[in-house]
């Protein structure tokens, strides 16, 4: 069982952006698109997963710490079995008593005494009183390894992810499952799907499934915040106008204010990303003046325009 701060190369005080920041740096070394073939890199890569899992989950990461569960997630051994006489042990090693009967030496003139019924009923089998299965085949059996998980790569257009909209993924065997994006997602983002990768002794292992957010034709992701740069024709930037402008869930209608100059953003409230508080991130407007190409008229008027002569660039000290 891997220690997963050691598997991340993290300290165990890192913070969650710590792990994070490790995580990615791995993922995108070790992915399964950039590694063919390679079944070193790929279970590495699913180990790194399984530890980036564990340590994001507040319960569990503090789980491991306190030393219940172990680097799988499976419960650690108890009573502080496999120790000497430390904290949590018994302060004495299991020994065979007389007549091959299993004990516990209990250090100094102690006689061993036969604990078979309080294995029996802890454990739900003998010691080796009856020399049959014992101890080691009860309490001391090992689970069955799982199988290996099977990584996936799925690409969301840019507006299922902005709305999280499910997406249908194709597994390997054919079937298909329809997957509820989480709050959050971005390029990198990681969906476990329990007992959907190969089959094992212990269980099928998992799938895990890597997103990619397309990019847009327009629209541009700045943290939870979506960009657009939206032309507006000469008149409706001196005169003011309201104007319709696309969002991710369909056009609204925009105010432009009276004089607005290109470079001049306007800001929709709750029209970008879904965040992991249930928040949502804005739609940024840049507005960019559009002035026709060979208009005479437009022309003549600049021609005799007062303000022709203004130097928009005298701050710059140009």
């Amino acid at each position: 069982m891997a220690d997963p701060y050691a598997t991340l190369g993290v300290a165990r005080s890192a913070t969650e952006a710590d792990i994070k920041k490790a995580y990615r740096k791995l993922a995108k070394e070790l992915h399964p698109d950039r590694n063919k073939d390679d079944k070193a890199a790929s279970d590495r890569f699913s180990k790194v997963t399984q530890a980036y899992d564990l340590l994001t989950d507040k319960d569990k990461r503090a789980r491991f710490d306190r030393g219940e569960i172990d680097g799988d997630g499976n419960p650690a051994a108890p009573f502080g079995y496999g120790g000497g006489g430390g904290a949590g042990g018994f302060g004495g090693g299991f020994r065979a008593g007389p007549g091959g009967r299993g004990g516990f030496d209990m250090g100094g003139d102690a006689q061993g005494g036969d604990f078979s019924d309080i294995f029996e009923g802890l454990f739900g089998g003998r010691s080796n009183a009856g020399g049959g299965s014992g101890f080691a085949s009860g309490f001391g059996r090992r689970p069955q390894p799982k199988g290996g998980n099977v990584a996936y790569k799925l690409k969301v257009p840019f507006e299922d992810a902005a709305t999280l909209s499910p997406q249908r993924i194709t597994l390997a065997d054919g079937k298909t499952i329809d997957l509820k994006l989480p709050a959050g997602v971005d390029t990198g983002t990681q969906m476990r799907l329990g007992g959907k990768g190969d089959p094992g002794p212990g269980g099928p292992g998992d799938a895990i499934v890597t997103i990619e957010v397309e990019p847009h034709r327009f629209y541009t992701r700045d943290g939870d915040d979506i960009r657009i740069d939206l032309p507006v024709n000469l008149a409706e930037a001196v005169q003011g106008a309201k104007v319709r402008v696309p969002t991710v869930e369909g056009a609204v209608m925009l105010s432009v204010p009276k004089g607005a100059t290109s470079g001049k953003t306007l800001r929709l409230k709750g029209r970008g990303f879904h965040r992991k508080d249930g928040t949502r991130g804005d739609q940024l407007v840049t507005l960019m003046v559009d002035l026709p190409a060979d208009d005479a008229a437009l022309a003549a008027f600049v021609a005799d325009w007062p303000g022709r002569t203004a130097d928009p660039r005298a701050r710059f000290g140009v």
